[in-house]
């Protein structure tokens, strides 16, 4: 199966989970070679990962933009025409790995490129798109944003003309699941204060 229809098929499972298994056979999401922990290791694999390489100028890629902290390329295995992918200078192995001034540098580069290809391709919308670890498809270990101009009625993925499988939860689920979103979303000192009864209490 080529890269493309790899790909494709890991998109659709996505958008329409009751046709296509949700958890892709494993030699066709194989961990990247970037995933390494060790920092011995890291520093090799690196040598090896495909963005960093275009970064340093070591592999061929049609650039469409860069600046200091990032650079978007158009993909070697588009879904669409015109399919293009925002990568940041610094190695970082996934989205939740990467600093937040990296990340903001990133997506705040989004209007302005998507616009231009949208321009070029004569599309009129496209999805923005990540990939974060394996089981949402994630296939290179350097985190990257997917542009993915379209055009209405392309087709592009079949279960878009079909109803989705909602999540049937009731009140009581959904707001045990908020309350534990929350409690994530704490810092730690302040997620101790709340456990012992202190949290947003008043002062006197």
């Amino acid at each position: 199966m080529s890269v493309q229809a790899r790909r494709l098929a890991v998109f659709c499972a996505h958008l329409n989970p009751t046709r296509f298994p949700p958890d892709p056979p494993a030699p066709l999401l194989s961990p990247s070679v970037c995933a390494a922990d060790s920092d011995t290791q890291n520093r090799s694999l690196i040598n090896d990962c495909v963005f960093c390489n275009i970064i340093r100028g070591q592999s061929p890629a049609l650039k469409l933009y860069e600046d200091d902290m990032c650079l978007c390329i158009l993909d070697t295995s588009p879904l669409s025409h015109g399919h293009s992918l925002i990568i940041p200078k610094s190695h970082f192995p996934s989205l939740d790995a990467t600093p937040p001034s990296v990340v903001a540098a990133m997506f705040s580069k989004v209007p302005f490129i998507s616009n231009a290809i949208m321009k070029a391709t004569g599309c009129s919308s496209f999805n923005l798109l990540v990939n974060n670890g394996a089981a949402a498809g994630q296939v290179i270990y350097h985190t990257h944003i997917h542009i993915i101009p379209r055009k209405a009625y392309d087709c592009l993925w079949a279960s878009e003309s079909l109803l989705r499988r909602r999540v049937n939860l009731d009140d009581e689920k959904v707001s045990q699941l908020a309350a534990r979103i929350r409690k994530q979303l704490l810092p730690s000192d302040m997620s101790q204060e709340s456990k012992n009864g202190n949290f947003c209490s008043s002062k006197s």
